[in-house]
């Protein structure tokens, strides 16, 4: 592993969020520090970043809402930037022929909703033959309530998350885990 075959990968880390009806900035202070801890870990690496923003017919995240940005508090200079429509980064926006087409072997998923879009595009890497690491206290999520009126929290749901991709989609590691190679390599 190294910078030059890793890739950091951030998913709809955007404004757009906060314009959802599910918002809920209780665990944001948190997230938006070791978000900003991997990206800025992995420019001092040397890696590229990749950020991803989603668009869809939602009124918060149609490209002329204003809020297909990055949200208020992140400060990231992407290599690249990719806007999907489905949930995996991976799908119809070239983010595969970038990564192939700069021998990228490694990623390193991050961003907004754990469950959702870093799930998927997890899943994804995986099966396209990427070694994937799932960076869970990088991602953020909200509560969701299920059809039987039981309430999974935000940790519920990053548990359940980590539970079906270790091992199987990814290596769940922590910002400095992600970073402990590339780092030591430079």
């Amino acid at each position: 592993m190294s910078a030059h075959d890793t890739a950091l990968i951030v998913v709809d880390v955007q404004e757009s969020f906060r314009h959802a009806p599910y918002w809920d900035a209780s665990e944001l202070p948190a997230y938006l520090s070791r978000q900003q801890a991997l990206i800025d870990g992995a420019k001092a690496a040397g890696m590229p970043t990749v950020q991803i923003f989603h668009v869809d017919t939602d009124a918060a995240f149609r490209l002329e809402s204003g809020f297909i940005r990055a949200l208020d508090e992140i400060c990231i200079d992407p290599d690249v930037t990719f806007h999907k429509g489905v949930h995996s980064a991976l799908v119809d926006t070239g983010l595969e022929a970038w990564l192939r087409e700069k021998g990228i072997s490694r990623v390193i998923v991050s961003g907004i909703r754990t469950e959702q879009c870093c799930e998927t595009t997890t899943r994804h890497a995986s099966d396209l033959g990427f070694a994937v690491d799932f960076v869970t206290e990088a991602t953020l999520t909200f509560p969701m309530t299920h059809a039987s009126g039981r309430v999974f929290t935000a940790d519920d749901i990053r548990i359940r998350t980590e539970l079906v991709l270790a091992n199987r989609f990814a290596r769940i590691v922590t910002v400095e885990q992600a970073l402990a190679p590339l780092l030591t390599a430079a």
